[in-house]
């Protein structure tokens, strides 16, 4: 397939393009730069929410992982940006699809969307939470899911936190584990959702070829830990201790609302991923974190 990326430029971007090129695709990246080329993409076109309708020529499938970092304190003002990078874009993608060849749009989400849910177990038939991300995150969905109108089928991965040797939010954390400056954060009670990125990029690559998959997909390990369970094996990968714990009061303090990234607790489970076929590369904490 002649699939089209937005973020292809990003963290998940530079991991997935590999990966569709292996398995026989072509890549046309998406941006607000397009003479900047992407690497291993034949070209980069030009997107921007309020800007002309996207070129979508030639392509049959559409990825799109665009979106501001939610890392940052979150002043009304990147409140914004957050919301406009993901769900403008969306629609800006979805209002060019009339005429066009594609078929298939997987279409990125996370795990936000289920908000603060203590142990509760949350497969992708579960509710949605309450919060600005699970708000973000449904409205995004409702973006994209604006395309099956057009016979346009879309997957909607629900990303959890993305573990890589290099990029993402791990180059934030390892520095400090490997200062001896790691601990668990508030309770460590607090479910974290987390992934590998080959398993994005495989479940992304899944949800592509596969012609009868739709709606939301949990991507997420079968085995999640808590924070205080993913503290200590991320310690012992590096061989340094991690006894310096941070109360969540502090998070707060130094964070403002964006302290809820990693003080709520989303044990999200991928029932359906797992049910269509999908074999996950790393379903274990202690692999992923040496993979």
């Amino acid at each position: 397939m002649k699939i089209g990326i937005t973020g292809a430029s990003g963290f998940i971007g530079g991991y997935l393009i590999p990966r569709l090129r292996d398995a026989g695709h072509t890549c046309v990246a998406f941006s607000r730069h397009p003479e900047r080329p992407v690497p291993g993409c034949a070209e980069t076109r030009a997107l921007e929410a309020d800007g002309p309708p996207p070129d979508l020529r030639e392509l049959e499938a559409l990825v799109n992982l665009a979106g501001e970092s939610i890392q940052g304190r979150w002043t009304d003002a990147k409140k914004k940006r957050i919301r406009a990078s993901r769900i403008d874009l969306t629609q800006a993608l979805v209002r060019a699809l009339p005429g066009s060849e594609v078929r298939v749009l997987v279409s990125a989400s996370a795990t936000g969307y289920y908000g603060d849910r203590g142990a509760e177990v949350l497969p992708e038939s579960a509710p949605r939470g309450a919060g600005f991300l699970a708000d973000v995150s449904e409205d995004w969905e409702n973006a994209a899911r604006a395309a099956e109108a057009m016979g346009v089928r879309v997957a909607l991965p629900r990303f959890g936190f993305v573990i890589a040797a290099k990029g993402g939010a791990m180059d934030k954390v390892r520095p400090l584990f490997r200062l001896g400056l790691g601990g668990r954060l508030g309770s460590g009670e607090q479910w974290m959702p987390w992934v590998h990125v080959d398993d994005v990029c495989g479940l992304t690559v899944h949800l592509l070829e596969s012609e009868t998959l739709h709606g939301p997909f949990n991507a997420v390990a079968p085995s999640p830990v808590t924070n205080a369970e993913f503290t200590r094996a991320l310690a012992a990968v590096l061989q340094r201790p991690a006894f310096l714990p941070v109360p969540a009061f502090l998070l707060r303090l130094a964070l403002g609302e964006m302290a809820s990234l990693v003080l709520h607790s989303t044990r999200a489970a991928p029932d359906k991923t797992m049910e269509s076929g999908y074999s996950f590369r790393h379903p274990r904490l202690g692999g992923a974190l040496l993979a």
